[in-house]
């Protein structure tokens, strides 16, 4: 007989920056029972990060764009009902692409078992790609250590919150850089960043410049928005920084090349880190061994934007895209999600 499931999917093809009315619910009838090297799973949290904006106009890593009517992408925490591959049990909880759906089948090979006790919400950020995006980014490239001084920007998202925990317990100095000051106020009380400037103040560069000159000079850059807020830190580093390019957001909508400065590079003898997390997905499990006694601890803590009801997902991402999401943006499926 099988069963209908309430899924979200594009209306239509989307050529711009992603909007709630791009989007559409429609219902998918799924079978009774999964078939073979399948997993019936229920979407319990869905997370929604800015990569998806260029990903869902297909200009993400050449990854397939998504086409009206089908699954949308994005890693979601979902409890298994059925399955009818080895190594899941009804009940276990796993991290897999399973849509903007209720429910849906999936293949084994893409389903990851996660531990629940480490939180459920904590698997889509500081244990997800976000979280193994900001230790790659602070521990591989930057290669942090005590005494540094790491400013970075976008300071009230997960990957720059989880970067600047990750530098503090090394022994780093932090300097945030976000827009108002909710954003400010998250980086400082919550992630524990040492100063936060906003970007949305007259005179925010100046400060920036006073803080670097304080520290004497920043030995760490992470670049999470683009060409605008590198050329004003670029000035602002020591001698053999160190530059990791992480994130481009204010690039995925217009479309614009993210200029650098090659002089300025040269001038401070800085070296730079393209980041790409794919490269280091297979390495997820040395930082979720290093993140367990930090999480523990409290010296390693999660910001979540939560949207509840899988309706309100379209809106979510348009807040993603925009920039207004404070924090981790996850949406609540499950009502008894946990």
């Amino acid at each position: 007989m099988g069963r209908s499931v309430a899924e979200i999917t594009l209306a239509h093809p989307v050529e711009a920056a992603p909007t709630a009315a791009d989007f559409t619910l429609i219902h998918r009838d799924l079978p009774d029972n999964p078939p073979q090297g399948m997993v019936h799973v229920r979407l319990l949290w869905l997370g929604l990060d800015p990569y998806l904006g260029p990903r869902i106009r297909g200009r993400h890593m050449g990854e397939p764009r998504p086409v009206p009517g089908g699954p949308l992408p994005g890693e979601g925490v979902c409890q298994v009902l059925a399955s009818a591959a080895d190594g899941f049990q009804p009940g276990d909880y796993v991290v897999t692409e399973a849509g903007w759906a209720e429910e849906a089948m999936v293949p084994a090979e893409t389903v990851r078992r996660i531990d629940p006790s480490l939180g459920l919400t904590a698997q889509l950020g500081l244990l997800g790609m976000p979280g193994v995006t900001a230790w790659a980014g602070i521990t591989q490239l930057a290669k942090v250590q005590a005494g540094d001084v790491l400013c970075i920007n976008a300071a009230a998202g997960v990957v720059a919150g989880t970067a600047g925990q990750i530098a503090k317990a090394a022994g780093a100095r932090v300097i945030g850089i976000a827009g108002g000051p909710d954003k400010c106020r998250l980086a400082l009380e919550q992630y524990g960043f040492d100063a936060c400037v906003d970007y949305r103040l007259e005179g925010w560069q100046q400060q920036l410049a006073d803080l670097s000159k304080e520290a004497g000079g920043f030995s760490i850059h992470f670049e999470n928005v683009g060409a605008s807020m590198l050329q004003v830190a670029l000035p602002l580093l020591r001698p053999y920084a160190r530059v990791v390019l992480c994130g481009l957001a204010e690039h995925y909508g217009a479309g614009t090349p993210a200029m650098i400065n090659a002089g300025m590079i040269m001038f401070r003898r800085a070296t730079v880190h393209g980041l790409i997390v794919y490269d280091f997905i297979p390495r997820r499990a040395e930082w979720v061994e290093m993140a367990r006694p930090l999480i523990a601890s409290g010296a390693l803590r999660e910001a979540n934007d939560v949207a509840v009801g899988l309706q309100a997902a379209p809106a979510q991402l348009e807040k993603v895209v925009r920039g207004q999401s404070n924090g981790r943006a996850l949406v609540r499926v499950a009502g008894d999600a946990a």
